[in-house]
């Protein structure tokens, strides 16, 4: 069972694990607080870490608030969807050949089966959209793993509800959402890079920061655009 700390009028929840080091998310959309810790620790000493973090904490759950969402998608004719940070307006074409997505010009081309239902849309979409998103990373990867230094790890792209990214260091693998297909080129790049300097500092401590400023001194204004357009619409379970 998670255990609870307070940070005067903020809860966070507290989950033990096998992990060497602590792992403190704000997540959405209200900013209920999460830490994993390793199993060893005090929790005392988890809630003086947390407590060292409380402006930053407070500072993310600001900007979810704040945060525009996505309308729930019901992929009607002229709809809105955005494809690397520009939007698009949805056009359906029925057909009985194989589904399809396709860009033209300003219009995003949805070719489904005739009488295809709303879920039928959105597992054709979010597959396109990891396609996109897998294209992309290819090379980003290559390109900044040998800039780092590092061995190429493995990427995986999936859904993610809460993390535009993750890094394992020990499985050498990293994980992408594949919302990032709807944002700016330069936003992808920036988690890419987050996520492999991970690689080298699994923390977010000050080596961390001095090595992302080193290699993207542009890192903030692109985590900026990163949160700028709005985010899918999701039904949590919390």
């Amino acid at each position: 069972m998670p255990s609870r700390i307070s940070l005067g009028e903020i809860d966070a929840e507290v989950v033990f694990k096998d992990i060497r080091n602590l792992h403190l998310t704000v997540l959405p959309p209200r900013g209920r607080v999460r830490i994993s810790a390793p199993r060893h620790m005090a929790l005392d000493t988890v809630r003086v870490f947390a407590l060292s973090k409380l402006v930053w904490i407070k500072a993310q759950r600001e900007n979810m608030a704040s945060q525009d969402r996505e309308a729930p998608r019901e992929y009607l004719e002229r709809e809105s969807h955005y494809v690397w940070g520009r939007r698009y307006l949805l056009r359906l074409v029925e057909m009985d050949g194989a589904p399809s997505v396709e860009l033209r010009h300003r219009t995003l081309v949805l070719a489904v089966r005739p009488n295809a239902d709303a879920a039928a849309k959105n597992a054709l979409l979010a597959h396109w959209y990891r396609d996109q998103v897998r294209q992309r990373v290819s090379t980003l990867v290559v390109t900044w793993s040998r800039t780092l230094g590092i061995a190429v790890p493995r990427v995986h792209i999936q859904h993610m509800k809460t993390k535009w990214g993750s890094c394992s260091p020990e499985r050498r693998s990293i994980r992408l959402n594949t919302e990032l297909g709807k944002k700016p080129p330069g936003c992808l790049e920036y988690v890419v890079v987050h996520e492999l300097i991970h690689m080298l500092e699994p923390t977010h401590n000050e080596r961390f920061k001095a090595l992302i400023r080193t290699f993207m001194p542009e890192w903030e204004d692109r985590r900026r655009e990163l949160n700028q357009l709005p985010v899918r619409h999701e039904d949590w379970g919390y």
